[in-house]
């Protein structure tokens, strides 16, 4: 017979799909009877049966064969109502959440996600960029706004206003170059924090841009807003794209539309001649993009205004207008406007449906 605590200790060894946390760390586990009968609840925030299946094979795994009552909690939600199915949205007022994510880190995910937003904004659009990546917050210094202190009204944040988009950021609330040393339920706390404490306007669109990976800050996103859509940015090489696709399978698996891909990187455009060259390959997202059935929204270039931009906070979609990325970014989000339009047609993000809990 295992007791409760011993039944718990080996919860531990199941690991939520597509995150590198346990379902014990996570919260999931909400009451456990040890003894002759045991009996398991588990609440997860997943409508996929898949999701459900593979939990229940990993407990039955982990307690050794011994009989027990496993019963899976998930929200019913259908599934073209994006990912509700927390019933939880503790920013109402933004119509949309756009989260923007990669498998691995340096691949200009960031970039992308500054000039889609301002590229959004040049289509009359209000919007917003919450910086979601907490170690290493690039969104200031590519606005510009490192020494920008935000306002405090009655206890929250006023966003900042920068380039025609409003954004918030860690980088604005710590000093420059200080480190954060936290564990995940920090990160969630924060991330939850920049979500209801900042006051968003009334928003089209609010990017949110994302750690590398799939992790805390993720699941804490498709918790606590519902995510409209979903954005992969890779670069074309190979092994960037095996990570894009764990990204990918994390949108399926919290049921988060894929609004499409962008193929960073995609070609070199020599700033003499104006001719392209594809030094890291080019076109490698367009199979992704079929096997996941979405859509490449953009092929962007290495350009060299693109790297002055970001450094001297001059994003290239606003200060380079005519340049050949900038004209890529404003075609991707008109595309991704196009899409958000589409999955909000079909009944997902609609957040006055939406209850908080």
């Amino acid at each position: 017979m295992l007791s409760k605590d011993e039944i718990i200790e080996r919860l531990k060894a199941v690991i939520y799909p597509g995150f590198e946390k346990n379902i014990v760390e996570y919260g999931f586990v909400k009451n456990v009877q040890g003894g002759e009968n045991i009996k398991i609840d588990i609440e997860i925030v997943s409508s996929n049966p898949d999701v459900a299946k593979e939990i229940k094979t990993d407990i039955m795994r982990v307690l050794g064969g011994a009989n027990a009552e496993i019963n899976i909690i998930q929200p019913h939600i259908p599934e073209e109502k994006s990912n509700t199915m927390s019933g939880k949205n503790i920013a109402p007022q933004i119509k949309n959440f756009v989260m923007v994510s990669s498998g691995k880190g340096g691949v200009g995910k960031s970039t992308t996600t500054l000039n889609l937003a301002i590229s959004m904004a040049k289509l009359g659009k209000k919007v917003g960029l919450l910086d979601a990546d907490i170690y290493g917050p690039n969104i200031p210094r590519m606005l510009g706004e490192t020494a920008t202190q935000p306002q405090v009204v009655s206890q929250k944040i006023r966003p900042i206003l920068s380039h025609g988009i409003e954004m918030m950021s860690m980088g604005v609330l710590m000093e420059e170059g200080a480190s954060l040393i936290w564990r995940g339920s920090m990160i969630m706390k924060v991330i939850e924090q920049l979500l209801k404490d900042v006051l968003w306007s009334e928003l089209d669109v609010l990017f949110l841009d994302m750690p590398p990976g799939t992790g805390d800050a993720q699941l804490t996103l498709a918790q606590s807003v519902p995510v409209t859509a979903g954005v992969c940015v890779t670069t074309p090489q190979i092994v960037a794209l095996d990570d894009s696709k764990r990204g990918l399978d994390m949108f399926e698996k919290l049921h988060i539309p894929i609004a499409g891909i962008v193929e960073n990187m995609s070609g070199f455009i020599c700033p003499e001649s104006g001719k392209e060259y594809d030094i890291f390959g080019k076109g490698t997202a367009q199979e992704l993009a079929e096997a996941y059935a979405t859509q490449v929204l953009a092929q962007i270039p290495i350009e060299p205004s693109i790297r002055v931009g970001g450094d001297s906070g001059k994003p290239v979609s606003f200060y380079e207008p005519n340049s050949q990325s900038a004209i890529r970014y404003d075609k991707a989000a008109a595309k991704l406007w196009e899409m958000l339009e589409k999955i909000n047609s079909n009944g997902g993000g609609d957040n006055s449906q939406i209850q908080p809990k």
